[in-house]
């Protein structure tokens, strides 16, 4: 092989291995989010770029593959070319072949691993990271392509590695994690806040993004501290209650303290003046869905719209009643504070006792 046929095949070499390193950082920078619309559409090649970050391990296995292989050839086919290439000029200055030769060596070495690391790792890796998703639709189908050809290398240098990794107790992955943490999603809010990129001063994005952590039980109203009605409470007894307290939604208790219920003033204010003075019937009281202490708020909330209740009896790991969940208060754990016409002016709202209109 002659000299330029080494420079050359060093180009080919450096294009390629730049190709494996763009590829890995690609499919593993870049987000199912921006792709899976495209393969909705009907990009085939959107659906391969797809693949190949479902099945991450493998394409790893494939591109590591190729820098090595790459990596290898740049060195035994390059070195001698540019040794070669650099001897003449310095054998026609006078040095001698002692000196030339170890000279030569040593340049070589440093210009191969500057070519090396810069044009066929460092620049591909930029790209990829900067150009996320577009380098992995572009460099990702020609990848599952080359994987193919190699699977049966591929597949078992990926089996063994992951042996080798679960001997240290850690589960190996074949997919991307394309998706943020709860921390990692607020705390993007708050330096975008802080930095003046979103306007929050609501704080509904922060409300929303802590809703998940807020349980049942941390929200409810305590048995105690709720204002109740008998169950042979009449409407005049409701209405009486309502411009005491201001609230538009009372629960009903036995003579146990046993919570069998609830009714909202809509509901009294159907009822036919010659039944003012009877209790409630059976037929209008709202029922109370049963949900744990523990239950996360937005699996409370989904219970409480698939039974159509705004009340939710709070049940406590010994089965004992702990207390009510309004579907106000989850509400305003979302969007804040919710005030209405129907409350008193002046009362103070005592932890949810249902002062919003549903």
């Amino acid at each position: 092989m002659s000299d330029w046929s080494g420079i050359l095949w060093l180009v080919v070499l450096l294009a390629g291995n730049a190709f494996f390193v763009g590829a890995e950082f690609a499919i593993m920078s870049a987000r199912r989010s921006q792709i899976e619309p495209r393969a909705e559409a009907g990009s085939v090649r959107a659906k391969t770029t797809l693949a190949a970050m479902e099945n991450v391990s493998l394409m790893l296995a494939c591109s590591q593959l190729g820098i090595t292989v790459c990596s290898l050839l740049i060195l035994n086919v390059s070195e001698p070319a540019i040794h070669h290439l650099l001897a003449g000029p310095l054998s026609a200055v006078g040095i001698s072949d002692d000196i030339a030769a170890p000279a030569t060596f040593v340049l070589a070495l440093l210009v191969v691993t500057f070519l090396h690391v810069t044009f066929g790792e460092m620049i591909p890796k930029n790209i990829s990271v900067s150009t996320a998703d577009k380098a992995a639709l572009l460099l990702a189908p020609p990848l599952v392509f080359i994987g193919k050809l190699v699977k049966p290398v591929i597949f078992s240098l990926n089996w063994l590695a992951n042996h080798i990794v679960r001997l240290f107790r850690i589960e190996p992955k074949d997919e991307v994690t394309s998706s943020f943490t709860l921390e990692e999603v607020q705390s993007i809010v708050q330096e975008s806040t802080r930095s003046g990129l979103v306007d929050d001063q609501t704080g509904l994005i922060n409300g929303a993004l802590e809703f998940s952590a807020q349980t049942a039980g941390r929200i409810m109203v305590l048995r105690d501290a709720l204002v109740t009605l008998q169950t042979a409470a009449t409407p005049v007894d409701f209405e009486r209650a309502v411009r005491r307290t201001g609230f538009s939604r009372f629960v009903l208790a036995d003579d146990s303290g046993n919570l069998t219920g609830y009714m909202h003033v809509k509901d009294v204010i159907s009822i036919p003046q010659e039944s003012y003075q009877l209790p409630f019937a059976e037929s209008r009281v709202r029922s109370l869905v049963n949900i744990g202490m523990d239950d996360e708020i937005e699996d409370a909330l989904a219970t409480m719209q698939r039974t159509g209740s705004h009340l939710a009896r709070v049940i406590s790991p010994d089965g004992g009643t702990r207390g009510v969940l309004f579907l106000e208060d989850v509400i305003e754990e979302l969007v804040g504070e919710i005030r209405d016409a129907t409350q008193a002016t002046g009362l103070r709202r005592l932890g949810g006792q249902g002062t919003g209109e549903d």
